[in-house]
């Protein structure tokens, strides 16, 4: 009897295509089983999470240490947000049963750390960094730029935040530009950072969220001038003298993001983090530690002409960059 001839067929063995004109019984079994052995072993947590980015499980803890190692090494002038940051991130993915997803709102002047942050902790948390697809980050004049279409912007915003949750309790939410959000927005996400066990079936307890806004530039920089003029030192800002005024101030601001807002009002916010502004040895700092990312070697020489290319804040004292570190990268390309 003629052996039975299939027609061409198409086999996807361990993500490879394996193409035959025509198998012959033997053959085609023979390679269906090697098939379902590699699906059965790609199926494999481990080999999986190897090769495809997995949602870490709830015996997952980032390292601390190496937490504390990035800031201190890399974010200058920042003794209140390093000291913030590290102990609500670290005690938060720690706590093996947090009651509420951790809320941080980070402000400050432009360039003073607050996206770099951002990025570290992203880090911390992900191999990817701000690539992982477990972080997700909203700007507000690219994802919600109309101020007509808010209600739309709520809706799909909170089947966003839900879809992704439901795939990865440790989901990352970072909204930057709070201050030109439109008011009213960001409380779509109120019932998320809310003390729920679950949210229609979905629980946000081991999730983050992160706000990063210009707004309280002001009164920080205030209170680190009113300590400067004094003759007192910077590190003796204690967060008390910052946190209740930033978040009325944030609160009562009109262009914040969170003016009026819910979040605010019922304590859902964990912390308020100001970021200081930046002086002049503090930007020398950030060209130190660029040029080290770059690989060269640190001329005072170069690091002098950049930072005096910086502008200050027309203060009489000049004391503030008015930028922090932002334009350092482009300045330094010059040299």
């Amino acid at each position: 009897m003629a052996a039975l001839v299939l027609p061409p067929v198409l086999l996807l063995v361990a993500g490879v295509e394996l193409r035959s004109a025509a198998l012959e019984p033997v053959s085609l079994s023979l390679a269906i089983g090697v098939a379902s052995v590699l699906t059965g072993y790609l199926s494999l947590a481990p080999f999986y999470c190897a090769l495809l980015e997995c949602c870490p499980d709830d015996d997952s803890r980032p390292d601390a240490a190496a937490l504390q190692l990035t800031l201190d090494e890399k974010l200058f002038g920042q003794h209140l947000a390093k000291e913030v940051i590290l102990r609500a991130v670290t005690s938060f993915i720690n706590n093996p049963n947090p009651k509420k997803p951790l809320a941080l709102s980070l402000h400050g002047w432009a360039g003073t750390g607050k996206n770099f942050v951002s990025q570290i902790i992203a880090e911390n948390l992900y191999e990817a960094g701000m690539r992982s697809k477990f972080v997700h980050l909203f700007i507000s004049t690219l994802h919600f730029p109309h101020k007509h279409q808010v209600q739309l912007y709520k809706d799909q915003l909170q089947k966003w935040i839900r879809g992704n949750v439901s795939a990865c309790a440790k989901s990352v939410f970072i909204f930057d530009e709070m201050d030109k959000l439109h008011p009213g927005l960001i409380d779509a996400i109120k019932p998320f950072l809310d003390y729920y066990e679950q949210v229609d079936g979905v629980s946000y307890r081991r999730a983050i969220f992160i706000f990063l806004s210009n707004a309280g530039g002001n009164l920080i920089m205030k209170v680190a001038l009113d300590f400067w003029r004094s003759g007192r030192l910077r590190e003796e800002i204690r967060l008390q003298d910052l946190d209740e005024a930033l978040s009325l101030g944030v609160f009562n601001n009109r262009n914040s993001g969170l003016w009026h807002s819910s979040l605010i009002d019922r304590n859902l916010i964990d912390y308020f983090v100001p970021f200081l502004p930046l002086e002049y040895q503090h930007v020398k700092m950030c060209i130190r530690a660029e040029m080290m990312s770059r690989g060269h070697l640190i001329d005072e020489d170069t690091v002098w002409k950049v930072a005096n290319e910086m502008t200050f804040f027309s203060t009489d004292e000049m004391v503030y960059s008015d930028k922090g570190c932002k334009t350092v990268q482009t300045k330094l390309d010059f040299y």
